[in-house]
């Protein structure tokens, strides 16, 4: 399967296993702009699997009452790029819903599913990648895969995850890459950092489509200039895996992270301020 393949199959897991379970969003029923839905209303019927009128932050309310009410529900939004309109139902109401009630309710069934980062065209409305944005936020949990069996595995943890979770599926990688994808239902422990490379003069770290850039300058690296590169494939961006980022940086003593958002803010500060901390 390529990335969005095996994106179908996770959907069509859930949605086989849990009852409950539905999937909306604008175009959805059709199979999306990208078709990681395509086939599964004809599977499941039209109150599974349905479009949502174009407003994102009505596609993220009605997510949280329909999770609040105990069902699974999985929120598409078409781009991330278009995640803004619903900041605040993510981060005022769906990350504080357990908190506020003093756990007596909460939304944690929710996944919201969006496309994300560069992909060579679309300019800056279809190539934004906003996850720092997300990580100043407690409450919730922000997840981004590399490839087609990180993305099903991970993808099935969030939707049974107990907290609201955002899945950023990288958009260039959805037909870039075929892997062996079991057709069976997996899944893939989050907040936990993959080391990809072992190495002993530098950490490379990324998450995404970045994963697959630092591994080809791993290659050079090595190759033109003998440097031995630890590559992490970081995966969750909240609670990301500082243990693993800061043990490797203490065997190598440097560190590099590579990311698609802007750099101001970027949560390659984050990591970076972190293991700085951690050294004093």
């Amino acid at each position: 399967m390529n990335l969005f393949q095996s994106i179908t199959s996770a959907l069509d897991n859930a949605l086989s296993k849990d009852p409950t379970a539905v999937i909306f969003g604008e175009d959805v029923s059709f199979g999306g702009v990208f078709r990681c839905t395509l086939g599964l209303r004809d599977k499941y019927g039209k109150d599974r699997v349905f479009n949502t009128p174009l407003c994102e932050q009505g596609i993220v309310g009605f997510g949280i009452g329909v999770a609040v009410t105990g069902a699974t529900a999985i929120a598409e939004i078409q781009f991330a790029d278009y995640i803004y309109p619903a900041f605040d139902q993510i981060v005022n109401e769906a990350a504080k819903y357990r908190y506020r009630s003093g756990n007596l309710f909460d939304c944690g069934s929710l996944t919201i599913r969006a496309p994300w980062g560069c992909v060579g065209h679309g300019a800056l409305y279809h190539s934004q990648s906003p996850e720092a944005f997300f990580a100043h936020c407690p409450g919730l949990k922000v997840v981004v895969p590399r490839g087609p069996v990180e993305a099903k595995g991970l993808l099935l943890s969030c939707i049974e995850d107990k907290n609201p979770c955002i899945f950023f599926e990288p958009k260039i990688l959805y037909r870039a890459a075929v892997e062996q994808v079991p057709v069976e239902p997996y899944y893939i422990p989050l907040s936990q950092a993959e080391v990809l490379q072992n190495g002993s003069d530098v950490t490379l770290v990324a998450w995404g489509t970045q994963v697959h850039v630092i591994k080809e300058v791993a290659v050079m690296a090595q190759e033109k200039l003998g440097v031995s590169c630890e590559v992490i494939d970081l995966k969750t961006i909240l609670p990301w895996d500082a243990e693993t980022i800061c043990k490797s940086v203490a065997k190598t003593g440097r560190l590099l992270i590579s990311h698609e958002a802007p750099i101001t803010g970027g949560f390659a500060s984050e990591i970076s301020s972190t293991v700085q901390f951690s050294w004093q």
